[in-house]
């Protein structure tokens, strides 16, 4: 499969080196607004940079990797898909939710490829944990609680164009508890503020949030986010059922334990995000490269990006009113 990038920033990097270190891929061309961005991704997998016309236009190119500012996506699905290429996009699909939905219809409508990156689901740790519940390790399941804390906040400079914690962070977390739960949540529950950096709070939006979900069996999903933390990147999940529980914890550095007169002591998180699912993007890759060339649809699609949307659409209108939110 030969590929375009669209969007040579950190996200683009890790996608075009990835595809460019496949036997079975090759990275064409790479467009960003970023002329010298652009040339240094082209330079170090050896492909060429190119205008996004040419690469929606090329006959050369098969796929296309939307790595680009989140405001661009949509617009960017809609031109691949009508040019007859599988589109693989960063999340989300857009901020708007009516967005959302009129460029899934052209999606359908050409009967193009989409699959959109909520790479967690590719994590090995967290596959493994979904696997264990769906084959009934811990019993029916009942609780899920999802931990996703940042080493520290963005720029404000990105926070005034991401669309906030809910639709920005969280939108992973939402992902992976619909993942997890195997039913979609019916109502939400949202909780935030900025306690860690007063200018997030003047610039509209929170930096701390805690959000609760009920599916219609019962079943309760809990997400606690924040943009710090001071020992590193924290990522855990847990899922509770009526015969055990299930863990996932925290990749560390090294797996070094020191031990002493004051207790045990160990290495902190992983403190970059690229680090911490280094594997995930990988073998995200590995699933989009076998959907296209099976045929078969790809997961996550953009029904499951237009569904986190909808959560956290609904997280910020509950976090708004201070009231729980029912999902239509």
């Amino acid at each position: 499969m030969k590929f375009g990038v669209v969007g040579a920033g950190r996200i683009g990097t890790i996608h075009g080196g990835n595809i460019a270190a496949r036997k079975d891929c090759e990275l064409v061309s790479v467009a960003d607004a970023d002329a010298g961005a652009a040339r240094a991704l082209a330079d170090a997998t050896g492909a060429t940079t190119a205008s996004v016309d040419q690469i929606m236009e090329s006959k050369d190119v098969d796929a296309v990797a939307i790595c680009s500012p989140t405001d661009t996506h949509a617009d960017l699905i809609e031109r691949a898909a009508r040019a007859g290429k599988a589109i693989f996009c960063e999340k989300p699909i857009a901020l708007d939710v009516g967005r959302i939905r009129n460029c899934l219809e052209v999606v359908r409508s050409t009967g193009a490829t989409l699959m959109i990156g909520f790479n967690r689901r590719f994590d090995p740790n967290f596959a493994a944990l979904r696997k264990r519940v769906a084959e009934g390790a811990i019993g029916r399941l009942e609780i899920v609680s999802i931990t996703s804390r940042d080493p520290g906040p963005p720029p404000i400079s990105y926070i005034a164009r991401s669309g906030g914690l809910f639709r920005d962070m969280m939108i992973h977390d939402f992902d992976m508890a619909r993942f997890i739960l195997g039913e979609e949540p019916v109502a939400v529950s949202a909780m935030g503020s900025a306690v860690v950096d007063g200018a997030i709070g003047e610039a509209g939006d929170i930096d701390t949030a805690v959000v609760i979900m009920e599916t219609k069996s019962g079943k309760v999903a809990q997400i606690s986010n924040s943009r710090r933390a001071t020992y590193g990147y924290d990522q855990r999940v847990e899922a509770h059922g009526e015969s055990g529980m299930i863990h996932v914890g925290n990749v560390r550095e090294t797996t070094v334990e020191l031990g002493g007169a004051q207790g045990f002591t160990r290495d902190k998180s992983l403190n970059f995000f690229l680090d911490r699912y280094d594997a995930a993007y990988k073998i995200e890759l590995d699933a989009f490269v076998a959907a296209v060339k099976s045929g078969a649809k790809p997961r996550p699609d953009g029904d499951d990006g237009l569904k986190a949307n909808i959560l956290a659409d609904a997280a910020y209108q509950s976090w708004k009113t201070k009231q729980r939110v029912a999902i239509e």
